[in-house]
């Protein structure tokens, strides 16, 4: 009943915040970058935010969640805040590298840093490396989620995805506050979008699925792997994006259209079927890690996929 609850709050938010947006005219400008071509109310991570922490309290309150990973999660208010204020005044790049800094020192300091990055042959298991590892990898993991949340239900059904992928894998009931969080505003971004997610959105899931990388990391070390396969739709585009993007000389503060669900988009398809190509990989995904013992075996499989995925659009829209 409390998951119907937080369901119906996520679903009412978002429509509220949508007639708000709507009247005060907070709308998502149209620019070089925007897969859409009309503007279109943002800010509903709002909605997803309210909601999760709300949920996050609550069971911190009757003791169903760790409680390093709970402050850790936590210190994702800031991102959040300050990412609201940066959907309506568009905040300087320094500005918001600095509170993507902050937050995850914060979230590492909560997790106890990062014990150790399992690579098959040997371990590294100082501190200062594995440190700076997670830091690096929640700084990108924000911002790479950014960058992907462009086209309608792409970024929300990703984290759909990954929280369902996720409370399968490791149980525990955050994966199911995020899951009806995250539902409750997809039903109005899916198909012809009626609200953005916004900064407010996409910088907390990413962080988020940041956070659940390094805590599994720390029960088990394979786990890192297993999140970064199951992550693997969304960080094997950007990344690849931004390395063919410097080998061009291109500069990478300058807005583009080049990730691969946008080129598909170019390419003629509907939001929805390219939304729907994300969910199939991620299903191919999951079904590797599910029934493949090895882990190792398990990622170069999934980079496998992840290539011929991407050989694929580059055949539907070619990477200029």
């Amino acid at each position: 009943m409390f998951y119907v609850f937080l369901l119906l709050v996520s679903f009412l938010l978002t429509y509220f915040i949508k007639n708000y947006a709507i009247k005060r005219s907070l709308v998502a400008t149209v620019n070089e970058r925007s897969s859409h071509s009309v503007p279109t109310p943002h800010g509903g991570g709002i909605a997803i935010a309210i909601t999760w922490f709300a949920g996050l309290t609550y069971l911190y309150f009757i003791d169903k969640i760790d409680q390093k990973l709970f402050y850790a999660l936590f210190a994702g208010i800031i991102i959040s805040v300050v990412s609201f204020f940066d959907d309506i005044f568009e905040l300087s790049p320094k500005t918001r590298l600095l509170t993507q800094a902050v937050v995850a020192l914060i979230g590492i300091y909560f997790l106890g840093g990062l014990h150790k990055i399992d690579l098959g042959i040997f371990n590294i298991d100082n501190k200062i490396l594995t440190n700076a590892f997670a830091f690096f990898l929640i700084i990108w993991f924000i911002n790479l989620y950014n960058f992907l949340d462009g086209i309608n239900g792409y970024a929300g059904s990703e984290v759909v995805f990954l929280s369902v992928a996720g409370f399968i894998l490791f149980g525990g009931e955050h994966f199911l506050v995020l899951l009806v969080a995250s539902l409750g505003f997809l039903y109005w971004n899916f198909g012809n979008a009626k609200i953005f997610m916004g900064d407010v959105g996409s910088t907390l899931l990413g962080y988020n699925i940041a956070i659940f990388t390094l805590y599994y990391a720390n029960q088990e070390s394979i786990n890192l792997w297993i999140w970064i396969i199951l992550f693997g739709v969304f960080w094997f585009d950007a990344t690849l994006t931004l390395i063919r993007r410097k080998l061009n000389n291109e500069k990478l503060s300058q807005a583009h259209k080049k990730h691969a669900y946008q080129r598909l988009v170019q390419a003629g398809w509907s939001h929805f079927s390219v939304t729907n190509y994300s969910m199939i990989l991620n299903l191919i995904l999951f079904c590797i890690v599910y029934f493949v013992d090895n882990v190792f075996i398990s990622l170069c499989l999934a980079l496998s996929v992840l290539f011929l995925a991407v050989k694929f659009v580059d055949k539907k829209k070619r990477f200029r």
